[in-house]
């Protein structure tokens, strides 16, 4: 039975395990494990059959906007719906949060664009830039896309929530 759910304190390593395991991959970048708990309460996680095998998170970056980041899922898990899942809930919890928009930067655009996100520029993300991309090491050589997701009234009515 595959479950998605808000992350528990005690999934903290499993999640670092995960990022970090696709992050060497070179398809993301690294979290600290003290990120990772700073942010705990920010994380979904789908289980299978209870075992963790995907996560991803949803951070508020100001009064319209929040990031999905950290977005992953196990390889032996890989084509199970899970990554859209974790999405779809991180979009529902933002249309209840009010926010405007949710982007993400992603070395996979085609599948946020499967979610109903839309190519983006990155500078339309000040925020992110100015306050985290300029301490990345991969800032001058950035290879990330941007994709945002417009959630005002009425935009993308045709992306299902999850409830």
């Amino acid at each position: 039975m595959v479950c998605i759910e808000p992350a528990r304190l005690s999934d903290a390593p499993a999640i670092h395990a995960l990022v970090s395991y696709w992050a060497d991959h070179g398809d993301m970048l690294h979290r600290p494990l003290g990120e990772v708990y700073e942010s705990i309460r920010d994380f979904k996680v789908a289980r299978i059959d209870g075992r963790l095998a995907g996560c991803g998170s949803l951070h508020i970056m100001g009064s319209d906007l929040a990031e999905i980041r950290s977005l992953a899922v196990s390889a032996d898990a890989q084509t199970r719906g899970l990554g859209a899942g974790i999405v779809a809930a991180c979009v529902t919890e933002a249309r209840h949060l009010g926010l405007d928009r949710v982007f993400a930067l992603t070395y996979r655009p085609g599948f946020f664009e499967k979610q109903g996100f839309r190519l983006a520029n990155v500078m339309e993300f000040p925020q992110k830039v100015w306050n985290e991309c300029v301490r990345c090491p991969f800032f001058t050589d950035c290879k990330e896309v941007a994709v945002v997701m417009d959630l005002r009234d009425g935009a993308d009515e045709g992306v299902p929530l999850v409830r």
